[in-house]
C-alpha cells in the first residue's frame, strides 16, 4: 500500500488508512469545502514501522497487557515505547514518499501542521480528540519528518493507551497516520457547533473564536468570543465577547508563541456579522453533507478566507439521546388523550 494519500483521493470511509482526521479532511475536501490542501502519511506507512519496532521486541501486545489503573506501569511503558519510537530508523521506501510528498504541497518549504490521526478517532463512538499529539508552524522537510515521527509515538501516549485499555479496544486494530497540512495564517480562528453544546438545541450554531491561531481556544489558554446564531434565520441570539488577553503566532525558526493583545483588540469582537454568516453557511453546508451535528474547527486568513482544519461528530448530546428511555405507547389511544386532559371515571 502507497504510505501517503492525498486529501483529494480519500474519504471518511478510508479512515482505516488514513485516520479519523485524515478521513475527515479528505471528505471536507471532495464536498467542495475550503480545506487547506494537504497529504496523509498512511497507517500502511505505520504499520511497515511498527514491524521494525516489533521485529525487535513486542509493541502490542504489551500495551494490551497493561492494567489501566496501574499509572506507575503505564507511565514506564509510554516512555520505553515512545523512546523506542524516536530511536528505531524509518524504513527508506517510507521516508522518500513522506519527503517526496512535502516537496510536491511545499515546494518553497512553506509551513504545515502536522496533526496525529489515529484509525480509532473521531468516531461516533469514541472521540480521541486531544489524546495525540498536534505540531502547528513546522518548517522544512527534517522537522516534518521528525514531527511525524513523534506523531506516530503519540499513540502510545499514557492518556491514549490508558483509554484504549478501557474501552477494550483491540491493539491488532489500532494505527497511526499523520496529516501533514498546509497551515493557514490565521487572523481569527476558533471552533464551530452545528448542535448547542450547553442545550443539545439542533435549531442553533455556536461559533467561539479569537484572535490568532485556533490553538489558544482549543487548548484553553483564551477565553473565546462566542456567538449563538440560528441555523435558518441566522439571527444573533447571543454575543458574548471576552477579553482576549492574548493570541497564539508563528514563532522565529517553527513553532508558536503566545503574545499579548494590544488594548484596541482584546476587547474587540474578532469575527463581523458577515463573517459569522459566512461560517453559518460552511456549518450548515457541512452538517447536510455528514446529515448530522458536526463538532468543527475553522480559520480565517487575513483576507477574510474561511478554511475549516477538522470535522467531527458531535458526541456528547448524541449519546444522550441514543440513551434516552424510550416511552411507552398506550395500548388504548383515546384512554392515552383522555389521561393527558384529565378525562376518565369521576
Amino acid at each position: 500500500m502507497n504510505p501517503v494519500a492525498w486529501f483529494k483521493e480519500v474519504g471518511i470511509a478510508d479512515r482505516p488508512t488514513v485516520g479519523g482526521k485524515g478521513g475527515s479532511l479528505g471528505e471536507l475536501t471532495q464536498a467542495g469545502i475550503a480545506v487547506p490542501p494537504g497529504f496523509v502519511v498512511t497507517t500502511s506507512a505505520f504499520e511497515q514501522f511498527l514491524e521494525a519496532l516489533e521485529a525487535r521486541a513486542p509493541v502490542r501486545a504489551r500495551v494490551e497487557a497493561l492494567d489501566p489503573s496501574d499509572l506507575e506501569a503505564t507511565v514506564a511503558l509510554s516512555e520505553e515505547l515512545r523512546r523506542r519510537v524516536m530511536e528505531e530508523p524509518v524504513p527508506e521506501a517510507v521516508a522518500q514518499a513522506v519527503r517526496a510528498a512535502y516537496a510536491e504541497l511545499c515546494p518553497a518549504e512553506e509551513p504545515v501542521a502536522i496533526r496525529s490521526s489515529a484509525t480509532t478517532e473521531d468516531a461516533e463512538d469514541a472521540s480521541f480528540a486531544g489524546l495525540q499529539d498536534t505540531f502547528l508552524w513546522v518548517l522544512g522537510a527534517d522537522q516534518m519528518a521528525a514531527r511525524v515521527r513523534e506523531c506516530w509515538g503519540s499513540l502510545y501516549s499514557v492518556e491514549s493507551m490508558t483509554y484504549r485499555r478501557k474501552q477494550g479496544l483491540p491493539e491488532e486494530g489500532v494505527a497511526m497516520a499523520v496529516v501533514v497540512q498546509r497551515m493557514v495564517d490565521a487572523m481569527c480562528a476558533g471552533v464551530m457547533f452545528t448542535r448547542s453544546p450547553l442545550t443539545g438545541d439542533k435549531s442553533v450554531i455556536t461559533v467561539e473564536g479569537a484572535w490568532g491561531l485556533g490553538s489558544a481556544v482549543v487548548s484553553g489558554e483564551v477565553t473565546p468570543d462566542r456567538w449563538v446564531m440560528g441555523k435558518i434565520t441566522g439571527e444573533i441570539s447571543v454575543r458574548d465577547i471576552s477579553d482576549k488577553h492574548a493570541r497564539q503566532v508563528p514563532a522565529p525558526g517553527g513553532g508558536i508563541v503566545e503574545v499579548a493583545n494590544e488594548a484596541a483588540i482584546a476587547n474587540q469582537p474578532c469575527l463581523t456579522d458577515d463573517q459569522l454568516m459566512a461560517l453559518r453557511e460552511v456549518g450548515r453546508k457541512v452538517e447536510r453533507h455528514y446529515g448530522k451535528p458536526q463538532d468543527i474547527e475553522w480559520a480565517l486568513d487575513e483576507a477574510g478566507h474561511v478554511f475549516l482544519l477538522q470535522s467531527r461528530p458531535e458526541t456528547v448530546w448524541s449519546a444522550k439521546d441514543a440513551s434516552a428511555p424510550v416511552k411507552p405507547v398506550e395500548a388504548n389511544p383515546l384512554a392515552h388523550v383522555m389521561s393527558i386532559f384529565g378525562g376518565g371515571k369521576r
